[in-house]
């Protein structure tokens, strides 16, 4: 009787709030020698039977072309169970490492050895309210710029590619409500066709 309840009391309460709107993404150009690109827990254990991720994956395989051409870096990460393959199509190359570990790809790995140089971090992959928003919290914490492929990240719900989308630019300390291009320290929503590279002497 008590879960009925408690069932009820949280329906009233979604009822009562309005789904709150997510600013557009906005196009962003990055230095590759200064952009790591992070392809998050797309594994055949993860994603592999997961529709809204499986649909991303063209978008993703352009993206980190497009960044390993202009020289970015590219790393990967899986969950903590073993025996997880990133997704046929997106495999590692042999210079590109792989972390493993729970939702913060920090946490317990060498990924912020990894990112040393590089200042801005471009967040795409599943689990959108697990990896991809606490990856983005640690990268904040750290001091980095967080840039989210907002086409490029999936979840095994909606609702969680939704609210991992809101959270992501109104994370406690670093926000970004406006979704300004490139805040410091704080998450830019862009699109992976919004992403470009190019070096800072390059530009116009």
């Amino acid at each position: 009787m008590v879960a009925h309840r408690n069932g009820v009391r949280c329906r009233s309460v979604q009822a009562a709030f309005a789904v709150p709107a997510i600013p557009e993404p906005v196009p962003v150009t990055l230095d590759p020698a200064r952009t790591a690109v992070l392809a998050l827990d797309l594994t055949d254990l993860l994603a592999g039977t997961v529709a809204a991720c499986l649909e991303t994956i063209p978008r993703v395989r352009a993206l980190l072309d497009r960044a390993r051409d202009a020289g970015a870096a590219v790393v990967f990460s899986t969950g903590r169970s073993p025996g997880q393959a990133v997704l046929p199509g997106l495999a590692p190359r042999p210079s590109e490492p792989v972390v493993s570990t729970s939702a913060d790809k920090f946490h317990g790995t060498e990924l912020a050895r990894h990112l040393i140089g590089r200042d801005v971090a471009v967040l795409c992959g599943t689990n959108a309210n697990g990896s991809i928003l606490y990856t983005a919290m640690g990268a904040c914490a750290r001091g980095l710029t967080v840039v989210v492929a907002d086409d490029g990240i999936s979840s095994k719900h909606p609702f969680g590619t939704a609210l991992a989308r809101w959270q992501l630019l109104h994370q406690p300390g670093f926000p970004n409500l406006d979704n300004a291009p490139l805040r410091p320290k704080a998450v830019t929503l862009s699109r992976t066709d919004l992403i470009a590279f190019a070096p800072a002497g390059d530009r116009g």
